[in-house]
């Protein structure tokens, strides 16, 4: 095969295979190089297989960066609805799970196939070349060679879209961040993002008998909450807003949790101590929580025999804690569990039009390795779409 491109692509996941195909349907000749055997492993196994592939309701605000402003000239160039527009073209069946969450109806598939038609769709080329352990990555004569365990390839750009560390065992790892800091490029500390959180001993005590129970809550950190469900495991909890609010959270901090949403648990217990005198909390509690979870207070923090019983000051205190339940956690469940990771090369290297680092001309980082990282729901794969577009626009 020949080894010279005008483009070589390191990653072969959801923003390399966009970059390729926009790429390619300019008419450059792309070689898109990856460790593993197979394209788009990520995308595959999203969604339940079903790959959660953009959100309609994608805004910047809805992105985590050090620079608030970075992301949002790519998102604005290519949008959800452009992305959208390519699923239908290629029909695709999809649906809106909750939230403007938009999946595939029958499987991940779908997408890759699409992806993989698109790249061959245009006047240029895609040389796919996979299981190819990269060994070095050179930069000489403006021109980039990259050499891998099955021999080497030469191209005037470079673009990295290999990743953060999140979810190892697909082999993800933070090759983009050593290649960066070779470049002279900076890095934002990285760390897991969309992840379950791990409960202080005192706590497990409490959640591990609850495993498996799940309710609508709002989770907050600061002045950012979610209204979704949550999950107690027996390490914690988990759950879509547990997994949303991780990503605010810092070590050291604290979470709040509104186990009630929309009720004023205060009030209820003290109508139904007026109104069922002779309930017991877990009673009472079962009305508007699950059974387990009810019984587990009434058998700890919340204990009483009978609503009667409990002084007024008690049942404040409990519907309080009902209300605005202070959680902090020991950690996360790391890069294992971990949907994304954030942080990664600072965008104050890069131009936020082309996704090029500023000072080394054609090299390019784009997708999760960016210090860029979206809500759960489909905003991360929007991102590498668009990442991925305004790489190969400029290529």
């Amino acid at each position: 095969m020949n080894d010279s491109h005008d483009a070589i692509i390191l990653g072969a996941g959801a923003a390399g295979l966009m970059c390729a195909l926009t790429a390619a349907q300019r008419g450059r000749r792309v070689a898109l190089v990856d460790h593993a055997e197979a394209v788009g492993k990520k995308i595959l196994i999203s969604g339940g297989g079903r790959c959660n592939f953009t959100n309609l309701e994608t805004v910047p605000e809805r992105f985590l960066s050090a620079n608030r402003h970075f992301h949002k000239s790519a998102l604005s160039r290519y949008t959800q609805g452009d992305f959208i527009a390519m699923v239908e073209r290629h029909r695709i069946p999809y649906h809106e799970k909750t939230l403007g969450q938009l999946f595939c109806d029958d499987s991940a598939k779908r997408i890759v196939r699409m992806l993989l038609d698109e790249c061959r769709a245009g006047p240029g080329s895609v040389d796919i070349r996979l299981s190819h352990r990269i060994t070095d990555v050179a930069h000489a004569d403006a021109a980039f060679r990259v050499t891998t365990d099955k021999g080497s390839l030469s191209a005037p750009a470079l673009v990295v879209a290999t990743g953060g560390p999140s979810i190892p065992k697909m082999g993800a790892t933070g090759f983009a961040y050593d290649l960066a800091r070779r470049f002279g490029l900076t890095i934002v500390d990285p760390r897991p993002a969309l992840v379950p959180l791990t409960a202080r001993p005192d706590d497990l005590a409490l959640m591990r008998p609850l495993s498996g129970v799940s309710l609508d809550a709002v989770a907050a950190c600061g002045k950012t909450a979610f209204r979704e469900n949550i999950l107690f495991t027996h390490r914690g909890l988990s759950g879509p807003a547990i997994l949303q609010i991780s990503s605010y959270w810092q070590p050291g901090g604290a979470i709040t949790l509104d186990l009630l949403p929309g009720t004023d648990a205060t009030a209820f217990l003290l109508d139904r101590k007026a109104s069922r005198p002779k309930a017991g909390m877990k009673s009472v509690l079962s009305e508007i929580l699950p059974s387990r979870l009810a019984q587990a207070l009434a058998d700890g923090p919340f204990p009483g025999e009978a609503m009667a019983a409990m002084p007024d000051k008690a049942l404040r205190k409990a519907g309080d804690a009902l209300n605005r339940w202070r959680f902090e956690p020991a950690g996360t469940e790391g890069y294992a569990k971990a949907e994304v990771t954030a942080g990664g090369v600072d965008t104050r290297g890069l131009s936020s039009q082309t996704m090029e680092t500023r000072d080394v001309p054609g090299l390019f980082f784009i997708g999760e390795s960016v210090d860029v990282t979206g809500w759960l729901g489909g905003y991360n794969f929007q991102w590498a779409w668009s990442s991925g577009w305004s790489a190969g626009q400029a290529l």
